[in-house]
């Protein structure tokens, strides 16, 4: 049966290679094809991950949690998170996209759907932290497709153009869960994403592909003649790798991989401080109400859209210095952080400009630590590298989770925030060591 099932999900066989006039026919479509897919497919995967901070305190009142074990839920999907995205990275580059991203749609679809029907918390906490888990399953077959579809010269730019998943799923998220507990109950805050999902599920299979020689078309740097370097593409560059060359060679003796995945962990702690306390924070000290908290989370993941086209653009212009342009975003969040602190109640408008200027800001860098993790690595280990760096992240967002709501709880929201400034100050040191570092020659 194992057999059978590792069988089914391995990389989809090259196919013999078609003639020039079918190849340019067919490349260009498939391509978009592949972004359109995994778009909608991450966008989709936000619904189902980030949709319990939106209702944290209502599920409180609802169940009498405490906001310690509201905390711990968050705690336990995100470090969940985190080995997923490292175990499902390793196994997503060793499996057909297609069918890796669909699975995982079907599986965090039923776990959402579960959640919502069961009440306790010993089995919420467990639920959320296997959606956690089943979670890693999203990034790293997309990572996988757009570094096979898409050549070295244009990762900045398209990884951007799909990195705007993260931003509408993330903001569409908060107002399907606000407004659907806010009507029917906390429960269709997960009934109505795992229903979304499983549609998905179906549709990702329809569409998304695997490689472009599992479709009978040459590797992308032949078809667009841009190569790396003459070094990096041999006979065996299109080569599947085995489960040492992805952790030894390309991950753990890697040191830009260790470098990044710790400002990462870092750049998590400052996104996910909005994410999953931000809604709650404005309820309990900026008088905002359930809809207007979901607003919050939409404000901060849609102003992200227009910068990171523009810094993946740029980052591309500049020959590949990814912490460069990471480190230029990073000064006005601390500025906006301190002006958040300072602001007194009554003044939410202000709270959301500048919710909107941490978004406009965050999701450039968060977006160029993943390409960095590609352009440091081999294509083939992706999942890996990312899984990796993604893996810090959520340990991050553990952190967060735990740090923040124990600081609110046993000090002041005021103590929280600051911890947050810290953090941010601590990536801009950190990120100044990258400001020259160009992808691997």
């Amino acid at each position: 049966m194992w057999q059978a099932l590792i069988q089914w999900f391995s990389p989809a066989p090259p196919l013999p290679e078609k003639p020039k006039s079918e190849v340019d026919a067919l490349y260009p479509k498939l391509r978009y094809q592949v972004l359109e897919a995994t778009f909608l497919g991450y966008t989709t995967y936000y619904l189902v991950r980030n949709n319990f901070s939106p209702v944290a305190k209502e599920i409180g009142q609802a169940l009498s949690y405490t906001k310690l074990e509201l905390g711990d839920i968050l705690a336990v999907s995100a470090f969940m998170y985190g080995i997923g995205k490292f175990v499902m990275g390793a196994l997503s580059d060793k499996s057909d996209a297609r069918k890796f991203m669909a699975v995982g749609l079907v599986l965090t679809g039923i776990i959402n759907l579960t959640f919502g029907f069961v009440e306790g918390y010993s089995i919420q906490l467990f639920l959320w932290g296997l959606n956690g888990l089943v979670q890693g399953m999203g990034w790293p077959p997309c990572g996988r497709s757009l570094g096979h579809w898409y050549s070295v010269s244009e990762r900045g730019t398209m990884f951007a153009i799909w990195n705007i998943a993260h931003n509408i799923g993330g903001g569409l998220v908060g107002v399907i869960a606000a407004y659907s507990a806010s009507y029917f109950g906390w429960q269709y805050a997960f009934f109505i994403p795992g229903i979304i999902s499983l549609a998905m599920a179906f549709y990702v299979f329809m569409r998304l592909r695997d490689t472009p020689q599992s479709m009978g078309l040459p590797a992308i740097e032949v078809y667009k003649n841009d190569f790396p370097s003459e070094s990096t593409h041999t006979p065996d560059h299109e080569k599947e790798l085995s489960f040492r060359e992805l952790f030894v060679s390309n991950v753990l003796l890697n040191p830009y991989i260790w470098l990044f995945s710790i400002i990462n962990f870092f750049v998590y702690i400052i996104r996910y401080s909005l994410i999953d306390m931000g809604p709650t924070y404005l309820k309990e000290m900026k008088g905002a109400n359930l809809e207007s908290g979901g607003q919050s989370t939409l404000i901060f993941e849609f102003a992200g859209i227009a910068s990171t086209l523009a810094i993946g653009w740029i980052s591309d212009k500049m020959g590949g210095r990814r912490g460069l342009a990471s480190l230029l975003c990073m000064v006005p969040i601390f500025f906006a952080f301190v002006g958040i602190i300072l602001n007194p109640p009554g003044r939410l408008w202000l709270d959301f400009t500048l919710f909107a200027v941490i978004g406009l800001f965050i999701y450039p860098p968060v977006m160029l630590l993943g390409v960095a993790g590609l352009d440091f690595t081999s294509k083939k280990a992706v999942g890996t590298a990312a899984g990796f760096i993604g893996l810090f992240g959520s340990l991050g967002r553990t952190a967060q989770s735990k740090g923040l709501s124990y600081l609110a709880h046993h000090y002041s929201w005021d103590v929280a925030l600051y911890s947050i400034v810290i953090s941010t100050a601590i990536a801009i040191f950190l990120l100044a060591f990258t400001w020259n570092l160009r992808p691997k020659a």
